[in-house]
């Protein structure tokens, strides 16, 4: 009995060495949630905006969900000077719907970029050729993705925050659309890998290494980009959002990271296989991270997030002994600690609630769960950090990227 004791009380101090730094570095960040600017709010434009966002969407195969982002640019005021949606030689109809928009909204313009060329990845090239071809009048580049679904006013709401707070370059995290039980309880923790790992959405991030981004809606001034030329720097990033943010704030420049809940909403991915593969795979931002960044992320992912179910389930099932001495013991502190981490879980996933809309969902109430998925989020960090994509929405490439 002796002998299980002092293994277990060692199993419990090398854990305890792993969990209470990272625990600190989690919690500094958290106490930071007072101090973030609110989330976006929807405005009209004002004319000294007048013409001065030019808009490129990068498609491909993209018919089953551009519809609610080209209806939702249209609704969009006179800042928006022009829409460019470039086209890579899409199959399914896409083009036919760009097409169609711009019969009704003269703003549109339908392009079709160049062979992708060795070293690039086709979102940023597909970005870098919008970049080129949009007006050089134009104050702002804004790149969305064609999932997102924008509200009346986000553009002019976006432009104005950005010009009041002295950005150069500002991202959106957007509400989330769920519609079937298993992303309900897969992409909430997938989502908290992100959470965990840098500061909340609407705080400063001083380091330019630890800059948060979110190419899904970007808006940077087109002075700036221009500056760094285009998306260059990022070219074969598969997270080109994140890397050309960085090399940005690098550069001196002003670089943000906001709640945008109650201006776009976004569909990603169709359920929790395709959440697993497509959005996973690119979670772990090595491409825009060092290695021993990377390494660090993934120990404190293991740490406060992976860890601490598991503890709380072996002494649960394992029925494993635990000892009340007038002294607190390494099991007993390892258990109180982790109990603490999954206290904090669940708060923070009350905390993310108004960035899902699960209203046409079944099965909603797995949301409330998904703290069960969070070693299985944290597993698939670990698989994508350690293997480079090598197809992406349809494109195959080669080692080389």
């Amino acid at each position: 009995m002796d002998n299980a004791l002092t293994v277990e009380s060692a199993v419990s101090l090398f854990l305890l060495l792993i969990q209470i730094p990272a625990t600190a570095i989690l919690l500094s960040r958290l106490l930071k949630g007072p101090r973030r600017h609110p989330p976006i709010e929807p405005q009209q434009p004002t004319p000294e905006l007048l013409g001065s966002v030019s808009v490129v969407v990068p498609t491909l195969n993209e018919v089953l969900r551009i519809s609610p982002l080209l209806a939702g640019l249209s609704r969009q005021s006179y800042e928006v000077r022009e829409i460019i949606v470039v086209d890579s030689n899409s199959q399914d109809g896409t083009p036919d719907l760009v097409k169609a928009a711009q019969q009704q909204d003269p703003r549109f313009r339908l392009m079709t970029d160049d062979p992708l060329p060795s070293g690039w990845v086709g979102r940023p090239w597909a970005l870098h050729n919008g970049f080129l071809h949009s007006s050089e009048d134009s104050q702002w580049f804004m790149g969305l993705d064609a999932d997102i679904q924008p509200h009346p006013g986000l553009i002019a709401g976006l432009v104005k925050t950005a010009e009041a707070q002295g950005y150069d370059l500002v991202s959106l995290s957007p509400q989330f659309i769920l519609k079937y039980p298993g992303e309900c309880w897969l992409q909430p923790a997938l989502l908290m890998t992100l959470l965990y790992r840098f500061d909340p959405a609407g705080i400063n991030t001083e380091q330019p290494e630890r800059v948060m981004a979110n190419g899904q809606c970007f808006l940077c001034r087109r002075s700036v980009l221009a500056a760094v030329g285009g998306y260059t720097s990022a070219r074969g990033s598969f997270c080109d959002d994140v890397t050309l943010a960085r090399n940005i704030a690098a550069q001196g420049f002003k670089v943000g990271f906001l709640d945008g809940a109650k201006v776009l909403k976004v569909r990603m991915y169709e359920g929790a296989m395709e959440t697993w593969k497509e959005w996973g795979r690119s979670l772990d931002l090595k491409d825009a991270s060092s290695s021993a960044q990377l390494w660090g992320d993934l120990w404190l992912l293991s740490a406060v997030q992976g860890l601490p179910l598991l503890v709380v389930l072996a002494y649960l099932f394992l029925s494993l002994p635990l000892a009340f001495p007038p002294y607190p013991t390494p099991p007993l502190l390892l258990l109180g600690l982790n109990l603490f981490l999954l206290v904090i879980r669940f708060a923070m996933l009350l905390a993310i609630a108004p960035s899902y809309d699960r209203k046409s969902v079944k099965g909603g109430w797995l949301f409330w769960l998904s703290p069960l998925a969070d070693p299985i989020a944290v597993l698939r960090i670990f698989l994508s950090a350690f293997r480079t994509p090598r197809e992406w929405r349809g494109r195959k490439y080669s080692a080389e990227c």
